[in-house]
């Protein structure tokens, strides 16, 4: 993998971008980021494409384990997380650098992620339902958004991401399982899970040149690792509060599937996820056992309003709104007088 050094500064910016097939992408993205880093920042390149001019890693095994692999060889005190489409704004390496030292208790941040050249939000910090559905918050509207100074987040998008090394390294990076997409939804309820905040600083300014539509592959991914995230973070007594939630948007999913062309996709993420149980099980007594928070608390930054532009006006509808909103206050009430940890 090609390695960039550049000498030594006070906090270290190790800068990973996982490539596949995308020449034209960081011929636009990397000549902005080369000219802010510093002395002592690196900048780490993972090219998972098979037949590219470089071949470091020759088979493509995902944005998790390219991403895992690239922060191994990583020896900066700050990882940043980019993509290879995400092409960052002036000032932008010394803005993400910010929260280090002045909001320390934040576990993971991003910058504000635009589009079509500034004009849109692409994500100004994600959102998680109480399904682990999770979205890019207020994509498409004006840019920036609501956001108007550092706050905290739902999860930390992974088009922009950026933790301490000791902070990765204490978690264990991505899910390399997951291969692509949730991946950051998961990484920021573990370190949820560990009481670390997540936050996003909007001076770091990055522009993706990005589209939701990947292919029909795509849902299968998405949903067999919303699964995955699910049953690996979620405490125990939340997904007993969450199981009739659960089954009915898994039907509702199905229908939705084969309305939408996908359900064949949505089938084999859902084989995938029982084939995987025992694995995951695993996974999930590990991550478990280093839980520091309650319940109660791990819930407060999932919402039961379907509030993404990705979801279409069935999510939108009052009396399905109404219906969520009154589950949730029967799991917070639940939660509140369940034992701190169960």
């Amino acid at each position: 993998m090609p390695r960039l050094v550049l000498g030594s500064d006070a906090t270290r910016l190790s800068v990973v971008i996982v490539t596949y097939n995308s020449a034209t992408a960081i011929a636009a993205s990397l000549p902005p980021l080369v000219a802010q880093l510093v002395e002592g920042d690196e900048l780490i390149v993972v090219d998972n494409a098979p037949g590219a001019m470089v071949i470091p890693n020759p088979h493509n095994h995902g944005f998790s384990a390219g991403a895992n692999l690239g922060a191994r060889q990583a020896s900066g005190d700050l990882l940043l997380f980019l993509n290879p489409d995400a092409t960052p704004a002036a000032g932008f390496a010394r803005a993400i650098r910010r929260p280090l030292t002045e909001e320390p208790s934040w576990a993971a941040w991003m910058g504000l992620v635009t589009a079509e050249s500034g004009r849109i939000v692409n994500t100004n910090g994600g959102v998680v339902h109480f399904t682990a559905i999770a979205w890019a918050g207020e994509a498409g509207a004006p840019a920036p958004g609501t956001v108007d100074g550092p706050r905290e987040v739902g999860f930390v998008s992974g088009a922009c991401l950026a933790v301490p090394r000791a902070t990765w390294e204490r978690v264990g990076g991505f899910a390399e399982d997951f291969f692509m997409y949730h991946e950051d939804v998961d990484l920021s309820l573990r370190l949820r899970l560990g009481g670390g905040r997540l936050g996003i600083e909007p001076s770091a300014i990055v522009d993706h040149d990005y589209e939701f539509a990947k292919g029909l592959a795509k849902w299968r991914y998405l949903e067999r690792n919303r699964w995955a995230t699910i049953l690996r973070t979620y405490p125990g007594v939340l997904l007993a509060l969450l199981a009739p939630a659960l089954v009915a948007t898994e039907i509702a999913l199905v229908v939705l599937a084969a309305a939408n062309g996908w359900a064949p996709q949505k089938l084999r993420a859902s084989g995938e996820t029982i084939v995987a149980l025992p694995r995951l099980l695993r996974q999930r007594r590990a991550i478990q056992a280093s839980r520091a928070i309650s319940p109660l608390e791990f819930v407060r930054w999932l919402t039961p309003d379907l509030d993404s532009a990705f979801l279409g006006r069935v999510a939108t509808l009052g009396a399905l709104r109404a219906a969520l909103r009154g589950y949730w206050a029967l799991v917070l009430l639940a939660l509140r007088i369940a034992p701190r940890r169960p």
